[in-house]
């Protein structure tokens, strides 16, 4: 059997997942572009394997009508907007995600986004770097009141994390547990409540139909005008003109973003605000992160590949 491996920090940390694959009898073809694959490079690679440990490249009905013999798709990671679930499902192909093996991760850096948005340490050592040492005034993130969009994994960790700087949390899941809500001093709210209450917006909902554009121009106008947005999730969350629309015209104090519709993102007003920090989809990039869904993802194709 044949497998593909896409994401580029795969093994990068932990070199024996590839062990572990061949050792299960499974010659690996790696994707030596050191970038995300296209559509035409996916159909290249995927046309004789039997599964595929994916990142965010393209899976999609095509890619996978292309890949006859395929059997498991492993995701790296939990997003699986950039597969077509349907057509997999139609085929017969297991898929399987890495849960909770980024998550500690991930809330880091949507809390390291929250701190360089709120006190600019961007452009501080943008202008130290200039030699100019005169005082910027930021705002305060301690005692702020935090909506987080998407209370699973991740969720839950930014909580943690805010309430360590004595955050009020406000939450909204489609999936609400109560029980965790109440234990960990968690307050319900709506997503109006939140774009209209909170100080600091942070997002961590999968990437749907319903979930696309979940944040555009009206959501941004019930914000306060010195609020903080912050997404780690998926790109299409955001009505990212319109958000560029509000940064520019000071309606909202900063945002951070990680993940975008199109990456690098096209307009080129993101280059040039600097009310906005940026990332490259690296939330989830740490040694202990991809060595986490490295293994699982590994052990995961290797049993669905009844191995």
């Amino acid at each position: 059997m044949k497998v593909l491996t896409t994401p580029r920090s795969y093994g990068k940390t932990d070199p024996q997942v590839f062990d572990t694959l061949r050792d299960a009898g499974l010659e690996v073809v790696r994707n030596e572009t050191d970038g995300i694959l296209d559509k035409e490079g996916m159909k290249a690679l995927l046309a004789d394997c039997d599964g595929i440990i994916v990142g965010v490249d393209p899976m999609d009905a095509e890619v996978i009508a292309a890949a006859p013999k395929l059997k498991a798709i492993a995701k790296y990671g939990v997003g699986v907007d950039n597969i077509d679930l349907e057509a997999a499902k139609a085929r017969g192909i297991k898929v399987s995600r890495t849960v909770g093996a980024n998550s500690e991760a991930v809330a880091d850096y949507a809390m390291a986004l929250i701190l360089a948005v709120a006190r600019k340490t961007v452009l501080i050592d943008s202008r130290c770097r200039q030699k100019d040492w005169k005082k910027i005034t930021t705002r305060d993130v301690t005692g702020a009141t935090i909506g987080i969009l998407g209370l699973g994994a991740i969720g839950r960790n930014v909580a943690q994390r805010a309430q360590g700087f004595g955050m009020t949390v406000l939450a909204h899941d489609p999936f609400w547990n109560e029980e965790y809500a109440a234990a960990h001093h968690i307050t319900k709210a709506a997503p109006e409540e939140i774009f209209r209450q909170c100080d600091i917006i942070s997002l961590h909902l999968p990437l749907m139909p319903e979930t696309e554009n979940f944040i555009g121009a009206a959501e941004l106008a019930m914000m306060k005008p010195d609020a903080i947005l912050v997404n780690t999730a998926r790109g299409g969350l955001i009505d990212e003109s319109a958000l560029l629309d509000a940064l520019e015209a000071g309606k909202l104090y900063g945002a951070g973003i990680d993940a975008f519709s199109s990456e690098p993102p096209k307009d080129p007003r993101w280059f040039t605000l600097d009310n906005v920090v940026l990332g490259s989809h690296c939330a989830a990039s740490t040694s202990g992160a991809a060595r986490n869904m490295g293994r699982m993802a590994t052990e995961n194709l290797i049993r669905d590949l009844g191995l």
